[in-house]
């Protein structure tokens, strides 16, 4: 059962189509070896943004690593790692993984250079993701490379992004984009995509000129208009983010979860603990959504910084009682805790995860024009609305529990049951523009915490 390209055993694979459909040989496999091996506790993990299942398999290899020192020497432990069609653009360095990467990353970043433009790394991940639109990826990079100066030019660029992203209202994924339901979150195309590209544009050169500086702004830089231009990859970066996010409900709930219904019935005694990192924490959670009603083999999950909105599992929003989560009340398919680690040094989900989701649901500008990013929080400025769970954690469901890292790694300090917010900042915290420390997760500190949530003995 050993793989050489992973430093547990036994490990499985699980992979799915964009719209949730799994591999059946592997996933056959998985009901056939898991009670044979006589597995008592089986660790589940999505990941976020990958360009390829070889990048996901390095992620899983590193962040299981040390699980096995770690756990009791009576676990009985299991891996599995979930592979679905997701991607990262090449400007996003992964701390202390595939320094390589992050090497090239730094040196093509067009965040960096404040020149948009796409690399052939990014390019090439396009296609993939999107393998229909090949002749659309090529037109959006070459009105990178030109930058026209025209609004209808901009204008042309949203529609194809548009295009890129969209599905038919048909299609399984159409449902799956919203994290709150009665809110006006959109279950088609985010409005940041139907109104003025123009002005939206506008918004993203703004926070990337103030997330990309460490320096407060004179005058006539806070007052100067930007161009529209330097926040045009950052449009299409959150559309792709838009579609993998609906991608993640989608396998999540479509796929993930029924797969979890069948181990139930092949190994009823395998105790089963889901993790997700950015949008595989979605994905995980939304699979909560497609367990068989009967099922109570979920013993726990772990969210490492999760994009998806802080409110997702709420009954009722702060700011409309009327609305709730998309998850609401789903924590209770869990026979154990649901555990949120957040970090305050994620700049993808503090400065970008808000600013997108206002934008998907508002086509007017979100902050006075005059306004410099520098130096404060988005997610503060633009109020707790817009918030993700990697930044702060699960809000609006009462009993929530809130922990140290320090806290929630002491014995039997975890709850057994309910919401538990960790703040992880302590290990979370290395990363560089666009994203800062969002793919910090690989820490002993995290898997003691997978373990602990699952009460794994």
């Amino acid at each position: 059962m050993a793989d050489p390209e992973m430093s547990v055993s036994p490990y499985w694979e699980l992979t799915f189509d964009a719209d949730g459909d799994t591999d059946g040989r592997r996933r056959d496999r998985l009901l056939a070896e898991v009670n044979p091996l006589e597995v008592r506790d089986l660790v589940v993990f999505a990941h976020g943004w990958n360009n390829d299942r070889s990048i996901a398999t390095r992620l899983y290899s590193r962040f299981f690593a040390p699980i096995p020192t770690l756990a009791p020497a009576t676990a009985r432990i299991g891996y599995v790692g979930v592979v679905w069609p997701s991607m990262r653009f090449s400007d996003e360095p992964i701390p202390d993984f595939q320094r390589s990467m992050t090497a090239t990353a730094t040196a093509t970043a067009p965040a960096a250079t404040g020149r948009p433009g796409l690399d052939k790394n990014t390019r090439q991940a396009l296609v993939e993701t999107f393998p229909e639109r090949a002749t659309v990826v090529e037109q959006i990079a070459h009105l990178l490379e030109q930058q026209p100066d025209s609004e209808r030019a901009l204008e042309e660029y949203g529609g194809l992004v548009r295009l890129l992203v969209e599905v038919p209202p048909e299609a399984p994924q159409s449902g799956f984009a919203a994290d709150l339901l009665g809110d006006g979150d959109p279950a088609g195309v985010p409005d940041m995509l139907t109104g003025s590209t123009t002005a939206v544009c506008e918004e993203f050169a703004r926070a990337l000129a103030g997330h990309g500086s460490s320096e407060s702004p004179g005058a006539v830089a806070e007052f100067a208009l930007p161009n529209p231009w330097k926040g045009a990859q950052e449009l299409l970066r959150q559309a792709t983010y838009y579609a993998m996010k609906r991608r993640a409900g989608t396998v999540g709930e479509r796929g993930l979860g029924p797969v979890l219904g069948r181990l139930a019935q092949a190994a009823p005694g395998v105790r089963v603990h889901l993790v997700g990192h950015s949008f595989g924490a979605r994905l995980v959670s939304f699979a909560l959504r497609g367990l068989p009603k009967e099922v109570r083999t979920v013993k726990s999950v772990t969210l490492l910084q999760g994009a998806f909105s802080h409110y997702a599992f709420a009954d009722s929003l702060p700011h409309d009682t009327g609305a709730g989560g998309a998850l609401r009340g789903r924590q209770s398919r869990i026979d154990g805790p649901l555990v949120c680690c957040y970090s305050r040094h994620d700049g993808a989900l503090s400065t970008f995860y808000p600013l997108a989701s206002r934008m998907a649901g508002e086509s007017q500008g979100m902050l006075d024009a005059d306004r410099s990013f520098a130096g404060f929080s988005v997610a503060k400025a633009l109020g707790p609305k817009w918030g993700a769970m990697g930044h702060d954690g699960v809000q609006a469901v009462p009993g929530t529990v809130k922990l140290t890292l320090a806290e929630a790694l002491k014995p039997a300090k975890l709850p057994v049951s309910g919401c538990v917010n960790v703040d992880a900042a302590e290990v979370v915290k290395n990363g560089g523009t666009p994203t800062g420390a969002h793919s910090d997760i690989c820490h002993a500190e995290l898997a003691r915490v997978v373990l602990a949530a699952g009460r794994i003995k």
